[in-house]
């Protein structure tokens, strides 16, 4: 902006009045007033833009949805307090209010941006840490649900850590009370321990013979009792196996009655080939019979001697079955007289 030039001054004019610095002074400008005005106005305008900038994007100027929480007290929420979903604020307390039944009546200003977020279905904590300051949350599970409507009320689910404390410390008092009543002079605990160590020393001290069946049946009549019985225990066992030892010799030894058994049937196989043998022959003299109609006389002979030599064969087998039935122990009932 240029400065207005004054007038040339004439060499008859007073000269002009010089400043303490030796410095002529400025000539006063008019237009300084309005252009200060001007930039007031301008900063003011940029002001109030910065603002309701700032107000919009704080979603001032947007339609809000209005949400009602009741709880049973209004403990850590403030005015201003956000109201979270999935860790993002969606809304924010606006007011406070004491009902006459004794509630808390939260009323929470949700942007419509944010609305379709809420379903009918869902559920508005209060959560109080122990540290850290207390939070109001929102969670929806089912989105196939219709929208939270404008107004809507809801009852609050507390998720206190602090009120569990008290608990916490209550229970670990009745342990710490336990394992004092569990470590006394005067507690079964005590006392089983005494009696363990009785019993280590008993036994460490009975050393000699019979010891551990002294320390649990004493010295009266029981002790005596189980050591007869252990005895005559022994006295039998050794009796059965010189019994099992005769049995063994007599069925699979030498002279046993297995090698007497095989013996048998080595015999019975031969009378039965004999038997075999004589049993052709009747056929072969049976063909010839049929052959030979004619001479009976000679066959008739002939059958006699063959049935006298089956006849013959057979006793023998009859003979040899017998031996074998008497010699045979497994067909008999077998009886162990015990002493």
């Amino acid at each position: 902006m240029s400065t207005p030039q004054s007038p040339p001054l004439s060499p008859d004019a007073d000269p002009a009045p010089l400043s303490s610095l030796g410095l002529p002074l400025l000539q006063p400008n008019r237009r300084l007033h309005w252009q200060s005005l001007v930039l007031m106005a301008l900063t003011l305008v940029l002001a109030l833009g910065g603002g309701f900038y700032l107000l919009y994007a704080r979603g001032a100027f947007e339609d809000k949805q209005s949400l009602i929480l009741t709880a049973d007290n209004s403990d850590g929420i403030s005015i201003g307090m956000d109201l979270t979903f999935s860790g993002f604020p969606i809304g924010s307390v606006q007011q406070i209010q004491l009902a006459d039944d004794g509630t808390v009546r939260i009323h929470i200003a949700i942007p419509e941006s944010n609305a379709h977020r809420l379903r009918e279905s869902s559920l508005f904590t209060l959560v109080r840490n122990i540290l850290g300051a207390t939070s109001l949350r929102a969670y929806t599970s089912d989105w196939d649900d219709p929208p939270l409507p404008d107004n809507a009320e809801r009852t609050v689910l507390y998720g206190d850590a602090s009120a569990e404390i008290p608990q916490l410390l209550a229970s670990t008092r009745v342990v710490l009370d336990n394992l004092g009543q569990l470590t006394s002079g005067q507690s079964d605990l005590a006392q089983s321990l005494a009696h363990l160590n009785q019993l280590g020393a008993t036994l460490g001290q009975t050393t000699a013979r019979d010891g551990l069946l002294r320390t649990l049946l004493g010295n009266g009549e029981e002790a005596a009792q189980v050591r007869q019985t252990l005895t005559g225990i022994n006295h039998l066992v050794g009796r059965l196996n010189r019994m099992a030892g005769h049995a063994d010799e007599q069925v699979f030894g030498a002279s046993g009655l297995v090698r007497d058994a095989q013996a048998s049937t080595q015999e019975l196989q031969a009378l039965l080939s004999d038997t075999r043998q004589s049993l052709e022959k009747i056929n072969r003299v049976l063909d010839d019979a049929k052959t030979i109609s004619g001479n009976l006389s000679e066959t008739s002979t002939d059958l006699n001697a063959l049935r006298m030599e089956v006849q013959s064969s057979l006793r023998k087998v009859d003979g040899l079955l017998g031996q074998i039935n008497s010699r045979w122990p497994f067909g008999q009932t077998p009886e162990i007289t015990l002493p």
